[in-house]
């Protein structure tokens, strides 16, 4: 099939409009009227601008000079300053002579001035034969803690202090039998301890004896093992027996 082309035609050499493609009407949205109203109601009255009319100041109201400077108070005139009511005495008069004190100073400070003690020298040490003195209250050589009443006594701090230890070591004991009591720990008694003792010292002595008469000349294996066996036991009979000595309370758990 043969390509179609433009045919040259008459009608072609006619200039035609220009046909512009028809533009939709711009979208306007349906609260512009309640959003310009709520934006008139809420509009600040000469928020940027500032008042729309200003009170004119006075020509009268001029700023004058030293207006701003302080003030110093109002001078009081010498009228209005009254003077202490003193009676001056004149020139012509003369002082009232002849008047005494019914105490007579001179003879009171001499009586005491009698039968006042002596004072005493105060009491100081020479520790060098050029003469240098220093006071004997501070030295060290007075004994004047022997002489208090509370002397050799204990101290209330020391006596608080042992209370308070005392307190907590009670507090620590009653804490640790509670937490025994828990574990379900059974305590050691006095005679149980003593027969448990009087045990082990029999076993000790029984492995000694025992001991005792194992042969001078050990040249076989199973001597030598019988001999490290005794000797086992024996130490750790000897270290049961110490660590029951030395500690009077003994708890047992049960198991």
């Amino acid at each position: 099939m043969p390509t179609p082309c433009t045919q040259e035609s008459i009608y072609n050499l006619l200039p035609r409009r220009e046909q512009r493609p028809v533009e939709p009407p711009r979208y306007i949205s349906t609260f512009r009227p309640s959003v310009k109203r709520e934006a008139q109601e809420n509009k600040a009255q000469c928020k940027t601008m500032g008042p729309a009319k200003v009170a004119v100041p006075s020509p009268k109201n001029f700023l004058q000079k030293h207006s701003k400077e302080p003030k110093l108070p109002a001078r009081q005139k010498e009228q209005d300053k009254k003077l202490p009511a003193l009676s001056v005495p004149r020139r012509t008069e003369r002082p009232v002579m002849g008047i005494q004190s019914k105490k007579n100073f001179i003879n009171t400070n001499a009586v005491a001035a009698i039968t006042r003690l002596p004072k005493k020298p105060q009491p100081v040490y020479v520790d060098r034969r050029q003469g240098d003195k220093y006071l004997l209250e501070t030295s060290g050589l007075v004994p004047k803690y022997i002489n208090k009443k509370d002397f050799g006594r204990t101290p209330k701090y020391v006596t608080k202090r042992n209370e308070e230890e005392r307190r907590a070591r009670e507090e620590y004991e009653a804490s640790i039998l509670e937490t025994l009591k828990k574990r379900a720990m059974k305590r050691l008694s006095d005679e149980e301890r003593t027969s448990l003792l009087q045990g082990l010292r029999k076993n000790w002595k029984e492995v000694y004896h025992e001991f005792q008469r194992l042969p001078v000349q050990i040249d076989t294996i199973p001597k030598k093992l019988n001999k490290e066996k005794l000797e086992t036991q024996m130490k750790q009979l000897e270290h049961d027996i110490e660590v029951i000595e030395k500690h009077k309370v003994i708890y047992i758990a049960d198991e």
